[in-house]
């Protein structure tokens, strides 16, 4: 059974436990609505470290004024069901008191990375995100921390942070889960209507159809972003962005780059999906 920890001081006792008989610790934040992408994440850690914690904190700092944060799911028993499942061994549920017991004074920004694609689209957004990763960071000081790859900006992000803040931990890059027909798991999929379940799959499909014209040799990346683009509106999806990327720095791509990602953001109703996929030019 995953023991639920409320508190820093609590969370921070037990794990100095396992540190003192030189266990690995390894760390799976989240926002909880957990799917089976996050439980993707929790495997990799267990085969990865002796001690596995996941933490379930749904950041005010993340969400801009217009967004879902009342909204967005909380289903702690449910969640906590399935990391037990998993063998999950801490599960860290701190209140915003408890993260940010005097407001927020101090910021982390990674502004190379973070007022781009998503971050142009969301002001303060991965500030919130760093902000709030580091103190979980400083509080679980764990060996490896694990990302799905589908959030690849914010995966960029805290892996620069991380960087430049010479944090002493391993940051692991998990494959995307996907559905049988090629969505993306994300908790943000419970917003979609049936109809529009149906037709999320698109937007996997635009991808790899992007991909594999790249893999075929097409170099006009422009003409590529905007074919994507009208073929997700055809869809009825309401497009953010489509681009081609360096996969190392998400610079724009240039013909000498062989690393890419194609990365896409588009509202299909009510619901912000994202995605990616990445490829090696030939």
């Amino acid at each position: 059974m995953t023991e639920i920890v409320t508190s820093i001081q609590a969370l921070r006792e037990r794990l100095n436990s396992h540190r003192s008989r030189t266990q690995s610790i390894g760390f799976v934040p989240t926002m909880g609505s957990l799917h089976a992408g996050h439980m993707d994440l929790i495997r990799a850690s267990k085969a990865a470290c002796d001690i596995t914690v996941a933490s379930i904190f749904v950041n005010p700092m993340q969400f801009g004024p217009n967004e879902d944060f009342d909204a967005y799911p909380r289903t702690l028993d449910d969640d906590n069901a399935k990391l037990s499942a998993e063998g999950a061994d801490y599960l860290f549920a701190p209140t915003v008191r408890e993260m940010y017991p005097n407001g927020v004074n101090t910021q982390v920004d990674v502004p190379s990375l973070a007022n781009i694609l998503c971050g142009a689209a969301r002001p303060g957004h991965f500030a919130g995100v760093a902000t709030v990763v580091s103190k979980l960071f400083n509080i679980v000081q764990p060996d490896h921390a694990f990302f799905g790859r589908k959030d690849f900006q914010q995966l960029a992000v805290i892996r620069q942070m991380v960087q430049d803040l010479l944090m002493p931990l391993n940051i692991v890059g998990v494959p995307t889960g996907r559905a049988d027909d090629g969505l993306a798991l994300s908790s943000r999929n419970a917003y979609l209507t049936e109809s529009e379940r149906a037709v999320a799959p698109a937007l996997f499909r635009c991808l790899t159809g992007a991909r594999q014209r790249i893999l075929d040799g097409a170099t006009d990346f422009a003409a590529i972003q905007r074919d994507v683009t009208d073929a997700l509106t055809g869809n009825g999806f309401r497009v953010d962005y489509v681009e081609v990327r360096c996969a190392h720095a998400l610079s724009s791509a240039g013909l000498a780059d062989r690393d890419l990602v194609i990365l896409v953001a588009a509202y299909l109703g009510k619901a912000r999906l994202i995605d990616n996929i990445e490829l090696e030019k030939p």
